[in-house]
């Protein structure tokens, strides 16, 4: 935390605290990024100057959790490396200085870095289907056993053939569903889709058009 490189600190820390919280709302039956995105609507047709400098930088082209990681882990870097370079040559340079400098080097770097991320990671459903259309889809089990207490998490494909990973629970008239099993979701409660254990000829069908 010495003062030439508290900003590029404070945001690599900022990386962690993120993460932990989206990996322990992911515990608990829910995304942190899910809420986020709903939360923010970004319209990348707005006339907005803002907005279409924000476009530039791939904002709408990852979900925006990953996007806000992706700036601060890049600024965070691309701060220290600055640091690194200014300590070799003679000294640091005051914060005052670096800052700005690793802030105009990581809009470029994010910007081809998202586009390369939105190629790996599945966008989330907010930003490809509408959340109630994969009712009626066949997942897999990723987190559970799925009863009736907490939601564990299913892996489902929409009709585009992206995948999600969304909360879930079994059906009141539905037995414990084990990690691994196929799944039919069948409705949507709230935060969680309800799920029953996926027919014999529906899971074979789904695998025939997959091969």
């Amino acid at each position: 935390m010495a003062a030439e490189v508290r900003p590029f600190a404070i945001a690599a820390m900022m990386v962690l605290v993120i993460g932990l919280a989206e990996a322990g709302t992911m515990l608990i039956g829910f995304s942190l990024s899910e809420v986020v995105g709903k939360a923010v609507d970004f319209d990348s047709h707005s006339e907005s100057s803002f907005v279409n400098a924000i476009s530039w930088l791939n904002v709408g082209g990852v979900p925006l959790l990953i996007f806000l990681l992706l700036c601060l882990g890049l600024f965070a870097i691309t701060g220290f490396v600055i640091q690194d370079l200014a300590g070799a040559l003679g000294g640091p340079l005051p914060a005052l200085v670096a800052a700005p400098l690793a802030f105009a080097a990581t809009g470029p770097l994010v910007r081809q870095s998202s586009r390369l991320v939105a190629r790996i990671i599945p966008r989330d459903e907010s930003y490809v289907v509408e959340i109630g259309d994969l009712v009626g889809r066949v997942g897999e089990v990723v987190v559970g056993p799925l009863d009736h207490g907490l939601p564990g998490r299913v892996r489902v494909k929409d009709v585009h053939g992206n995948v999600h990973f969304v909360a879930a629970t079994a059906a009141p008239t539905s037995p414990a569903l084990p990690q691994g099993a196929p799944v039919l979701l069948v409705d949507r409660d709230g935060t969680h889709f309800v799920a029953i254990e996926a027919p014999t000829d529906i899971t074979r069908s789904v695998v025939s058009s997959n091969n």
